[in-house]
């Protein structure tokens, strides 16, 4: 967002706080990209995800694992859950079994000392020891295998994807299964996933799709829409109607990147 050209906003650096919160861009587009992670592994998955028990047989609910629990594994948590799957779910901040659990899924977690302190200040997952990532590593290769979708949403914030799921553990998983990533664009939660593709190896899919909110087109447009004009109404005095930047104010120092032609956000200096 720009100021006749002489200022740029960039929406994604809004801090998370109350007052922000209508105006959170990540968070708006990871909730739909949740949801619709949910509706792209079930096309790509083609069972049904409910139990059936029909005079011509049962058919058994789908189990889905969800991979990172912050908005967008919520989201894709409560929407496999109303489709009617078996849904379980791991993140390495503690804060999250609880949201899990209230969500009906059951949470999958190595809970020793480190995951007790596993999260920042400002609510995002650290990144583990190596002795912790193995362990968490086996014991999600063991529930993997006996799981029909697997999404992965977890993301370190200014540092690549973390590779949650391996070549091994991919192949350990039944013929019809599908992983769907969401943090291809980021290198990727999964082994072998790539952007804006759809990869099979021995009758299983990855799921690499790029921008997965914009696959809800309509509904990202009108939050988005909703986050911008939210941002936008605290800069203009309400007596004049006009334009009226206040530089001091948090969100504002927390968004601008530039100002008269000079980059002035801390984290975008040139070094």
């Amino acid at each position: 967002m720009a100021d006749a050209g002489v200022s740029a906003f960039a929406m994604e650096l809004m801090p998370r706080i109350t007052r922000a919160q209508v105006m959170d861009v990540l968070s708006s587009q990871a909730n739909l990209a949740g949801y619709r992670a949910v509706i792209e592994g079930a096309e790509a998955f083609g069972r049904a995800f409910p139990m059936m028990m029909t005079a011509a047989g049962t058919i058994p609910a789908a189990k889905v694992f969800v991979m990172g629990v912050g908005v967008a594994g919520l989201q894709a948590i409560a929407t496999a859950r109303r489709l009617g799957a078996i849904v379980t779910a791991t993140d390495v901040r503690p804060a999250t079994k609880e949201q899990v659990e209230s969500l009906g899924a059951k949470f999958l977690a190595v809970e020793d000392e480190e995951f007790k302190n596993a999260q920042t200040a400002g609510g995002y997952a650290k990144e583990m020891s190596k002795e912790y990532q193995a362990k968490q590593a086996a014991l999600t290769a063991e529930h993997i295998k006996k799981q029909d979708i697997v999404i992965t949403t977890a993301l370190i914030p200014g540092r690549p994807a973390p590779k949650l799921v391996s070549g091994e553990m991919v192949k350990s998983m039944k013929p019809g299964s599908v992983l769907v990533d969401l943090a291809v664009e980021r290198g990727g939660n999964v082994e072998g996933a790539r952007p804006g593709e759809v990869v099979e190896t021995d009758g299983i899919k990855i799921v690499g799709y790029t921008n997965v909110a914009g696959r809800v087109a309509a509904s990202a447009s009108s939050l988005y829409a909703r986050n911008l004009f939210s941002f936008i109404e605290t800069m203009v005095d309400k007596a004049s109607k006009a334009l009226a930047v206040n530089w001091d104010d948090e969100l504002v120092k927390a968004t601008a990147l530039t100002k008269d032609g000079a980059v002035i956000h801390p984290n975008f200096q040139p070094k």
